[in-house]
C-alpha cells in the first residue's frame, strides 16, 4: 500500500476578504510541484464565503465539477439555467463541463457564511454535452456506512450522482470508537480521504480534522474513528 499524507496546514491559503479559501492541489496562486493531482483528482478547495459575495461568472470546459455544501446556501446559475438555483448541505451538485459551460455561484444569504467543497475530476471523455445535476443525501444513511453521493455515468448504479468518470465520491460518518474497512474499486484506482472532522487512523497516521491522506496500489485498508469523525472519500483512476 502505497500513501501520502496531506496535513490540513499545508494546503495553499489565500485570503482574498470576502473568500477564504484551502487548496489541498496547485490552483490560482498556490503551486506546490508535489501537490499537482492525485490521479483523476485535480482540485479539492475547502472555501468559505462571505456574506452576498462569491464567483461571477466565468468559464469551464472538459472538467467534472462536484461541489459539496457543509454549511450556509450556496446558489447557482449557468448557461444551461436562467434561474438562480440553491444548493443545500445535505445536497451535492455535479456540472459536466464539456465542451463549454458558463457559471456563476454566490453565497444566497444576507448574514451567514457559505463553506464548501469544491473537486475538480479530469474526465475520461471529451467535449461531451454539458450537464447539470443536483442530489439532497439523508446524513443518517451514513451512519458507520459508506453512502455513495457519485459514481460513474457509465454504471447502473442508483441513488448516486452521475460524473464521466470511473470515480466514485463517498461519505461515511464513523461514531467514536467504530471502524470501517473500505474496498477500492481496481488495482488501477487510489482514494483521497478526506477527514472533515472529527479525528481517526489509518495505519500508523492519524487524522485530524482537514487532514488528507492519499492511498493506492491496495485493495482495502481499515479507518478507525478516534472520535467522532466525518469522512469523504474521492476514489479516482490513477492516471
Amino acid at each position: 500500500m502505497k500513501t501520502v499524507v496531506h496535513k490540513a496546514n499545508s494546503r495553499g491559503f489565500a485570503n482574498h476578504g470576502w473568500l477564504q479559501a484551502n487548496h489541498s492541489f496547485s490552483f490560482a496562486g498556490f503551486y506546490n510541484p508535489e501537490k499537482i493531482h492525485f490521479g483523476a483528482l485535480r482540485v479539492l478547495n475547502d472555501d468559505v464565503i462571505a456574506p452576498k459575495m462569491g464567483f461571477g461568472t466565468h468559464p469551464h470546459d472538459n472538467m467534472e465539477i462536484i461541489t459539496i455544501p457543509l454549511g450556509g446556501v450556496l446558489k447557482h446559475r449557468d448557461s444551461m439555467h436562467n434561474e438562480w438555483q440553491s444548493v443545500l448541505p445535505g445536497e451535492v451538485q455535479v456540472m459536466s463541463a464539456g465542451t463549454g459551460v458558463q457559471h456563476s455561484e454566490i453565497n444566497g444569504s444576507d448574514e451567514k457564511h457559505l463553506s464548501l467543497f469544491q473537486i475538480w475530476v479530469f474526465p475520461n471523455k471529451q467535449n461531451v454535452a454539458p450537464r447539470y445535476d443536483q442530489k439532497g443525501f439523508d446524513a443518517s444513511e451514513r451512519k458507520n456506512k459508506l453512502q455513495t453521493l457519485v459514481s460513474s455515468i457509465d454504471e447502473d448504479f442508483e441513488g448516486s450522482l452521475k460524473i464521466h468518470q470511473d470515480a466514485v465520491l463517498s461519505r461515511i460518518d464513523l461514531d467514536e470508537g467504530k471502524s470501517f474497512e473500505y474496498q477500492l474499486k481496481s488495482s488501477n484506482h487510489g482514494v483521497y480521504v478526506m477527514n472533515i472532522h472529527g479525528e481517526l487512523k489509518i495505519g500508523d497516521q492519524v487524522l485530524n480534522t482537514r487532514d488528507a491522506i492519499g492511498i493506492w496500489e491496495t485493495e482495502t485498508f481499515e479507518i478507525a474513528a478516534n472520535e467522532n469523525s466525518e469522512i469523504l472519500f474521492i476514489e479516482v483512476p490513477m492516471i
